[in-house]
């Protein structure tokens, strides 16, 4: 008799999907199909050797069956062009071990037979499989405790009782990296949220600690400007008011990014805003010894913080500093010259009895002085060329004289970077000016 047309169907749309995808380099020719009651004992044997596999693996799951259990069902060179996880063996033992892992994954497994044909030495089955996700790691992916399921069409060739080769195509493995893949969008959805939260939360620390107001002093002009990156850095300033007209002016920048960057610029500034009001001190490189010693002990060992802090003597003009490895300011001189702020000091926090070398100027009328974190110095164009600080010393020269030198300077950096830029860092600048009569 003549198979249906559903079996028809069957066998072609299974024939070409395997031989689409390279899965079973034979053709099978001239091959006498039958109904069920006219199979031959031997093909009613395979089926139910197939069966018997299934069966097995579902007791397997279960707990009642061992692995060995397997090997009186397939022969020792058992070869399976079906691959059901990543860097599966084709051997009998590759094929256990994949089984073996599945086991570690999955609470319980059946196996639906929907039709089940057998000619010769082989034996073609259509099934669904049935599972629950709620055991372990599966791929990458973790359990989600859901039911899973998917179609498959398993060949398997026959030789001495035993399975001896299995082809097959099926839905599962695109399935569970369906599931992998969305397990991984949502991990790096949810780790994005962490770190926008984080940004902001650091973004509120540093703004807080930062001054809402700037001196005003006669005959003196300060002009801070501050543009955090948005990875937030540790960039600080801040103003100390001190007795006899004296103004303390701090510019420093904590190592690291996000909150603890954060954290650590809050910490040295209200450190250095104590030490100011205790001592009263006109000594910088005192102010810094002190810090030093308390944030030591108080911050991470793999983090530091850079400091310039100076005293500013409004009356004459006088401008004492010590600095603690930060970017050495820039003077503008009335002639035009542009000369550096330097003395010795190691950054802040990095290790104990350290002491910060102490200088002094006078600032004339008409002269100013830049503090300035290396966010501008380091920025890049789209050649990956920096900023340097040789441009930023000429750029003093030429425009420390106007009386908006940092709009000056992030004129010139942001047509040096370009307009795709992106900021790499906080930039801060600070300007101190004495006022011409």
């Amino acid at each position: 008799m003549r198979p249906s047309p559903r079996h028809k169907l069957f066998y072609v749309c299974a024939a070409k999907s395997l031989v689409a995808l390279c899965l079973v380099p034979f053709v099978w020719e001239n091959l006498s199909w039958q109904k069920e009651e006219n199979f031959s004992m031997s093909a009613e044997q395979n089926k139910a050797l197939v069966r018997r596999l299934f069966k097995v693996q579902e007791d397997l799951q279960s707990g009642k069956a061992e692995l060995n259990a397997l090997d009186e069902l397939l022969a020792p060179n058992f070869v399976s062009h079906y691959k059901r996880l990543p860097g599966q063996q084709p051997d009998r033992e590759g094929y256990k071990r994949v089984l073996a892992e599945l086991r570690a994954t999955r609470s319980h497994v059946r196996y639906l037979i929907e039709d089940q044909v057998a000619g010769e030495d082989k034996v073609v089955t259509r099934f669904i499989v049935q599972t629950t996700d709620d055991e372990g790691e599966l791929m990458g992916g973790a359990p989600t405790g859901r039911e899973v399921s998917g179609k498959a069409i398993l060949i398997y060739r026959i030789e001495g009782g035993k399975i001896a080769e299995e082809w097959g195509l099926g839905t599962m493995g695109p399935k569970l990296m369906r599931q992998r893949l969305a397990q991984e969008l949502e991990q790096e959805r949810i780790e994005r949220a962490r770190i926008e939260q984080e940004l902001q939360v650091a973004s509120r620390i540093q703004q807080a600690s930062l001054p809402k107001e700037v001196p005003a002093l006669e005959g003196w002009q300060i002009s801070p400007y501050y543009q955090p990156a948005r990875e937030v850095g540790g960039d600080f300033y801040d103003f100390h008011l001190l007795s006899e007209g004296r103004v303390g002016i701090v510019v420093g920048d904590a190592t690291g990014k996000g909150v603890p960057a954060a954290l650590v610029m809050s910490t040295t500034l209200g450190m250095l805003q104590a030490v100011s009001q205790a001592f009263d001190s006109s000594s910088p490189g005192a102010a810094l010894e002190r810090v030093n010693e308390t944030l030591v002990a108080r911050i991470p060992s793999n983090m530091f913080v850079t400091c310039f802090y100076a005293i500013l003597d409004s009356e004459s003009g006088t401008l004492s500093f010590a600095n603690a490895g930060h970017d050495l300011p820039y003077v503008r001189r009335r002639g035009g010259e542009c000369e550096e702020l330097r003395a010795r000091g190691m950054p802040l926090g990095i290790m104990p009895g350290m002491s910060y070398e102490q200088k002094e100027i006078v600032l004339e009328e008409g002269e100013a002085a830049l503090f300035y974190s290396d966010g501008l110095v380091e920025a890049h164009d789209s050649t990956g060329d920096m900023f340097g600080f040789p441009r930023l010393r000429k750029l003093v020269a030429e425009h420390g004289e106007i009386g908006s030198l940092d709009e000056a300077l992030l004129e010139e950096l942001y047509s040096f970077t370009g307009e795709s830029w992106e900021q790499e860092d906080d930039i801060t600048l600070l300007t101190l000016r004495r006022s011409a009569t």
